[in-house]
């Protein structure tokens, strides 16, 4: 069955050209012919047609070398008999799932579904959407019923951004089926792609699950040593040291203390907190490191405006730059960054904000968060402060010279990432210097 997938004769669509869905798009369209790249944006299909892609995942080479048709026609989803859907799965702003990306897309899909296709979700969920959710949406626009007429599947993406080590062929790819026949095909056409391999789940509602913990469980390590930075503090010990030591055990896991956002860490824990809470069980681990993770952007701020006060600096009215705004370093996607947690509670203090970022686009964010980027930190410069929120590799051309010399007479530096050591602060000239 997989020659025909690689003729042509039977083709592949893949719904959602972000993040996830391009990478996936390009890794198919070099195995397999006549892919299928479908995306409701008719901007993001105009960018992609002409090579350029504007979250820089995937190089104009790859996009020249893949065997695919971009396109914004739900019409043509009906050429496909395997259609994967890629789309995001964020939250509300009460941290309450919000499946309505997954939702429409389900909709689209059936509304253009042939008979005997195979539709596989990507999306990070709780246990149980694929089946109970999505597959109803489909069967009332398609007419058509899951596991006679379509059939259903689950393969979670693990797609890292701004990841150039671990990427898609990479890493091993979980799949699932509704049926063994269709875990099968599955198998055989991730497994075209993906060269570290493929493992097969015993359900769609495991493999559902999988993917949901491998998110938590980072968040609840970066949870701990986020607590033990602020209890460090307390004590007076340097973090970075206190890791450094107890990481020469061999079996100490190397997480660094830090901001946790974008569309799956910060996001995915709430997905299954809330299947648990819908079943009777109250999480409380879970939910306690989301606590933790979401109160370090106000934590920070209000470090900085101690470290401020110190100076002998008055708050209201001081002006401080934050360098990054992109939920991580070298990234475009400025989804659920945290960086505006720290904008925030300065602003609440009277202290003016002014953000640099070598990498967000500009309008996104204002569009976003109703916030102007500068256009280079000497913009509005004097500064009191700087916070240094995000290491790019682009922001390593600034020293610490160069940022003191955009400085009041009394400067403070928050490192957020550790980039610099006490000792070259002070020597550069920065009142105070304080990292997490």
């Amino acid at each position: 069955m997989l020659d025909e997938f690689i003729s042509g004769k039977k083709k592949i669509a893949v719904v959602g050209m972000g993040y996830v869905g391009l990478p996936l798009c390009i890794g198919l369209g070099k195995a397999f012919k006549g892919v299928i790249g479908f995306d409701i944006s008719d901007s993001r299909i105009k960018d992609l047609k002409s090579g350029t892609d504007r979250t820089e995942e995937v190089s104009a080479v790859d996009m020249r070398e893949a065997s695919v048709e971009f396109t914004s026609r739900p019409e043509r989803l009906r050429e496909a008999a395997v259609v994967i859907i890629a789309v995001p799965t964020p939250v509300s702003s009460h941290n309450m799932p919000d499946l309505k990306p997954l939702e429409s897309a389900s909709e689209t899909v059936g509304k253009h579904l042939a008979e005997g296709a195979v539709v596989v979700y990507e999306s990070t969920v709780y246990p149980g959407v694929t089946e109970e959710v999505c597959g109803p949406i489909l069967e009332r626009h398609s007419g058509l019923m899951s596991g006679r007429g379509f059939r259903l599947g689950y393969s979670p993406e693990r797609i890292n951004p701004g990841d150039k080590q671990h990427s898609l062929e990479s890493i091993v790819k979980v799949v699932a089926g509704q049926d063994n026949e269709t875990t099968d095909l599955l198998a055989g056409i991730y497994g075209k792609v993906v060269k570290a391999g493929v493992h097969r789940a015993a359900d769609i509602r495991t493999a559902e699950a999988a993917k949901v913990i491998e998110n938590i469980q980072r968040d609840l390590n970066i949870a701990l040593v986020n607590e033990l930075s602020i209890i460090f503090h307390h004590l007076g010990l340097d973090t970075s040291k206190v890791l450094e030591a107890a990481g020469t055990k061999w079996n100490f896991l190397p997480f660094k203390p830090g901001l946790v956002g974008g569309h799956c860490i910060g996001v995915d824990p709430y997905y299954l907190t809330f299947k648990a809470q819908e079943v009777g069980y109250n999480p409380e681990v879970i939910l306690a490191g989301r606590r933790i993770n979401d109160y370090m952007g106000k934590y920070i701020a209000g470090q900085a405006i101690k470290e401020l006060i110190k100076t002998g600096s008055t708050v209201n009215k001081s002006r401080i730059l934050i360098m990054g705004f992109t939920f991580k370093e070298n990234v475009k996607d400025v989804r659920n960054t945290r960086v505006v947690d720290i904008y925030r509670e300065l602003n609440e203090y009277g202290v003016q904000c002014f953000i640099f970022d070598t990498e967000a686009d500009k309008a996104e964010v204002k569009e976003e968060y109703g916030i102007d980027l500068i256009g280079t930190p000497k913009d509005f410069s004097p500064y009191d402060g700087i916070i240094l929120a995000v290491r790019h590799e682009k922001f390593s051309k600034f020293s610490i010279k160069d940022l003191r010399a955009i400085c009041n007479a009394s400067p403070v530096l928050i490192d957020v990432k550790g980039v610099f050591e006490a000792g070259s602060a002070a020597a550069a000239g920065f009142s105070r210097y304080w990292r997490l």
